[in-house]
């Protein structure tokens, strides 16, 4: 049983001295960040989405990016012989942020402050921060799509999901307002910008070049969508990109990455494949379901693949 959070507001937080950023180091679990929001109330309430028993994966295949982002490694599958009648998987160069992932609390560092709660030294203890943490309990509660793409056609400014297009935080409140939707405490947020799409379009060549994951579209990393992701109180924030946030980024605004995972504890998701999930929401003109993922529970993990399911 997880008890209900009670926190100040962004503004409210106090700043990581040298950084001038916000921390909820002393708010929330250091081991569960965000997902403290979540406990048992948010979990039934999020369970009485569930209308049409309609199950949609969220999961790239995980040989889908080819060749992965960021010079990740492919993943070498193999099926081998154990018996006369058996056969078994082996998995080799398996990068878990190759595909759909969780980024964990031992991502990214603040710096010479430490992973989020100011934990320094992860190398000696496994157990601080692990993804084995999430994993113990899972990631259940009310999910909410904002179909960004769908949203900025409709207004006359559609997003190229290849062009490094910045998404602020006037823009999620204005789609939500346009989709009808209410954040509520302990959501787990689900931000459509198209990539997965505009990435099955391209050609081989095209999956290939330098320049793919040097730009695309994304959230811009400023103070402002850090406000707004910690004062909806969001579980965590799910994303069809490569990165959360656009790119290429700019120094002078900074990077959502630390301020959200180290700084404010925020579960984090990227290359959700939302695309089905957001075709059915238009279809019965809805923007709410039940959100399930099971994280790899493996002991000291960065992340894991995101192993997520929506449910209608």
């Amino acid at each position: 049983m997880t008890a209900r959070v009670e926190v100040p507001s962004y503004d409210d937080l106090p700043e990581l001295p040298g950084l001038g950023l916000r921390h909820a180091w002393d708010v929330l679990d250091h081991d569960l960040g965000s997902l403290s929001f979540l406990d048992d109330e948010r979990r039934r309430t999020a369970a009485a989405e569930v209308t049409r028993g309609e199950s949609i994966s969220l999961n790239l295949p995980l040989d889908e990016l080819d060749p992965p982002l960021f010079g990740r490694a492919r993943l070498e599958h193999s099926v081998i012989a154990v018996g006369r009648n058996t056969h078994e998987d082996v998995l080799d160069g398996f990068n878990p942020q190759a595909g759909s992932q969780w980024d964990g609390l031992r991502h990214v560092r603040a710096r010479e402050h430490g992973f989020f709660g100011g934990t320094l030294d992860l190398e000696a203890d496994p157990g601080p921060l692990g993804i084995q943490h999430w994993a113990r309990q899972g990631i259940v509660g009310r999910g909410v799509l904002l179909d960004l793409a769908r949203w900025s056609a409709q207004v006359g400014r559609p997003i190229d999901p290849l062009a490094g297009t910045e998404i602020t935080a006037d823009d999620l409140e204005a789609c939500a307002e346009a989709q009808g939707v209410a954040l509520r405490d302990g959501d787990v947020l689900c931000l459509r910008t198209g990539w997965v799409a505009a990435y099955r379009a391209l050609d081989a060549n095209a999956r290939a070049a330098d320049d793919l994951g040097k730009s695309f579209s994304g959230l811009r990393a400023d103070e402002a969508v850090a406000r707004f992701v910690w004062d909806h109180r969001l579980a965590a924030v799910c994303v069809d990109n490569p990165a959360l946030e656009s790119a290429p980024g700019d120094p002078a605004v900074g990077s959502l990455h630390r301020r959200l995972i180290p700084m404010l504890g925020t579960a984090v998701a990227e290359l959700l494949d939302l695309d089905h999930l957001a075709r059915r929401c238009a279809d019965l003109d809805r923007s709410t379901f039940l959100f399930v993922a099971v994280p790899l529970p493996l002991t000291g993990g960065v992340s894991s693949p995101s192993n997520a399911l929506a449910v209608l």
